[in-house]
């Protein structure tokens, strides 16, 4: 069976908020090193899939930067390998028009799925936490003669509005699909993975389907009724992170003695570019806790349960506890920061306290999505020194330290500049 992997990597994430203001949600890093994407290139490999499509759309520089030419993944191959698969203006219409949803992503790229010699297209997002081998998602697929098979997993009911939702018969078919119910009977969700006999693909998405923009909102549920559509039961970890909360819990859960997501797994290795950095450095006069460390960060403070990225400087009596730190952020000394998310290059200054009381006020631009206690920094900002944040803040990317108000920012509220 001849397979041609297609990763859906250029949505928005507008559920995470200011990580996401410069880059795609499938560029979002994720457990120190790592980038969200990592994990299903990583699974495409470690199932012998080589011949593998990124396609992108929103803000794809940080994504293309990453991926580059697949070499940490094997990818970079002569046949086959990775291929960035970037957005364009088509002809359809006067004026012409972009790609509008995950359907349209794949059938502007018609073309690569037309020359390959692939018999099934394997269509996976590219910002899910997850390790799978896709080989028996795709012997069921054979074993069924299906036209479409669904990846899915079993999920909390309360959560089936984040979802597609699958009912199934007895032998696995699917039913019904209702994307993103508010109520629903079934507890099994799709896991954005689907299988497509290349030939059904291409018939579909230029005939009965050409109208159909998202994959989940309008293929699948039309499918269900004129298409033999199974289902694949995956039984392992699985998260979706397209949220600030259940972002901020995949990471924390990577602190557990047994985490469900094994990253040091030799069987199952999660690739990932890796920049030449230093080991860690831990001080005379530092205490860690619980932590996750990632090469070239220096501790000098006090961190516990937390998740720090590459090239982390936290001061002399600093104190970090359950947060994420990005790549090369900067807490100075005398720092207090607790349940923090901090992107790239962001620079806290000394004395500065984060998290600062126990008022857990929602965001007010924002109340569904920061109303869990945690503090958004986006990329590169620098926090004055000495400042007081609250907590459910959602502050922007790129703010110098004189777009902050000298009184503190209160619980709740979002700072843009």
């Amino acid at each position: 069976m001849s397979i041609l992997a297609m990763i859906l990597a250029g949505g928005q994430g507008r559920g995470l908020g200011v990580l996401t203001s410069n880059r795609a949600e499938a560029a979002v890093p994720f457990g120190g090193k790592y980038r969200l994407i990592d994990f299903t290139l990583s699974n495409c490999v470690n199932s012998g899939i080589y011949n593998v499509g990124v396609l992108t759309q929103y803000q794809p520089r940080s994504l293309n930067d990453h991926v580059a030419i697949g070499r940490p993944w094997d990818l970079d191959r002569a046949r086959g390998g990775v291929r960035l698969l970037q957005p364009y203006q088509s002809s359809r219409g006067s004026a012409g028009t972009w790609q509008d949803g995950t359907a349209d992503a794949v059938r502007f790229n018609m073309e690569i799925i037309t020359e390959s010699d692939a018999d099934h297209v394997l269509i996976l997002a590219g910002d899910h936490i997850y390790k799978m081998d896709y080989n028996p998602l795709l012997e069921v697929h054979a074993s069924t003669g299906a036209d479409v098979t669904i990846g899915v997993r079993s999920v909390n009911p309360h959560d089936a509005q984040r979802f597609g939702m699958v009912t199934l018969d007895a032998d696995g078919r699917v039913t019904n699909f209702e994307e993103k119910p508010k109520r629903t009977r079934s507890s099994q969700a799709s896991m954005g993975i689907y299988v497509f006999k290349r030939e059904f693909l291409m018939q579909w998405l230029h005939g009965e389907g050409l109208t159909h923009h998202e994959l989940g909102r309008d293929v699948l549920p039309a499918l269900v009724d004129k298409a033999n559509v199974f289902s694949y039961i995956f039984q392992g970890y699985w998260a979706d992170v397209g949220t600030i909360q259940a972002y901020f819990e995949a990471n924390m859960a990577l602190l557990g003695e047994t985490p469900t997501l094994d990253l040091y797994d030799p069987d199952w290795v999660i690739h990932t570019r890796s920049e030449e950095r230093p080991a860690v450095y831990v001080g005379a006069n530092a205490r860690v806790d619980g932590n996750l460390l990632t090469d070239g960060c220096r501790i000098d403070g006090t961190v516990t349960r937390s998740v720090i990225g590459p090239g982390v400087y936290i001061a002399p009596n600093a104190i970090v506890r359950d947060s994420i730190l990005m790549k090369d952020t900067f807490v100075g000394e005398g720092a207090v920061i607790d349940r923090v998310i901090s992107d790239k290059g962001v620079v806290i200054g000394e004395g500065a306290h984060i998290g600062a009381d126990g008022d857990n006020t929602p965001n007010r631009e924002s109340p569904t999505r920061l109303n869990t206690g945690a503090t958004v920094i986006g990329k590169r900002t620098q926090i004055p020194a000495k400042l007081t944040i609250g907590r459910n803040v959602e502050i922007f990317p790129n703010l110098p330290a004189s777009a902050f108000p000298k009184k503190g920012v209160k619980s709740g509220e979002t700072i843009q500049g």
